[in-house]
């Protein structure tokens, strides 16, 4: 399964700020579970890559939920931040049933 990485590092090579941006993003898109614990959409996840904030975005989330794909890549592309495919496998990938 194909899924994308959005770093927290501009195209012109500055960290983007705020540093909690990618916690933000998966914050809007998740979800109250019945433990009334906050629970991140399967599609996304905040992770650290080489010491740098990341945000995993599985591709399926394009077909299951257009619209957060959609404002997710339009947050990248506003603030040009570096977007490239993952190539992480097993356990290091996100894992999107």
């Amino acid at each position: 399964m194909a899924k994308i990485i959005i770093e927290g590092v501009t195209e012109e090579g500055s960290t983007f700020r705020p540093s909690v941006w990618a916690e933000m993003i998966c914050s809007n898109l998740a979800t109250f579970g019945s433990d009334h614990r906050l629970k991140y959409d399967r599609g996304v996840h905040p992770c650290i890559i080489d010491g740098k904030k990341c945000l995993v975005v599985a591709r399926e989330l394009q077909d299951d939920d257009p619209e957060a794909y959609q404002y997710i890549m339009d947050f990248a592309q506003m603030h040009s931040l570096k977007v490239a495919r993952d190539r992480r496998d097993g356990e290091r990938a996100l894992q999107y049933p």
